[in-house]
């Protein structure tokens, strides 16, 4: 059986702010305006990361008034921990595993 580790979402993940909102989102759930404040990061490349973000299936939005909301969907970083868990177990199990070379 193939372990596979969701190569898509990785990438979303890869980058260093998606990263920094992810881990601030894992803390609270923020708003637009706290984002920005917490990353740095300005108004517009916020958004295009937090689009992303959403179309990947990370975060969901809470409109709030003027203010749009961003949680993390928990179930989503849970499931792409138990694909890496799965993939260490694999590797645990295949350690004495050794192909002949032809």
């Amino acid at each position: 059986m193939l372990m596979s580790v969701d190569a898509d979402l990785m990438r979303v993940l890869a980058d260093p702010l998606r990263l920094q909102i992810v881990s601030l989102l894992a803390k609270e759930t923020l708003c637009t305006t706290h984002l920005i404040e917490e990353t740095g990061a300005k108004q517009t490349n916020l958004s295009n990361h937090m689009r992303v973000l959403r179309e990947a299936g990370v975060v969901e939005t809470e409109p709030c008034g003027r203010f749009t909301y961003y949680k993390l969907r928990a179930d989503v970083i849970a499931n792409l921990a138990g694909q890496f868990a799965d993939l260490a177990e694999s590797a645990r199990n295949a350690a004495d595993n050794k192909r002949a070379c032809p």
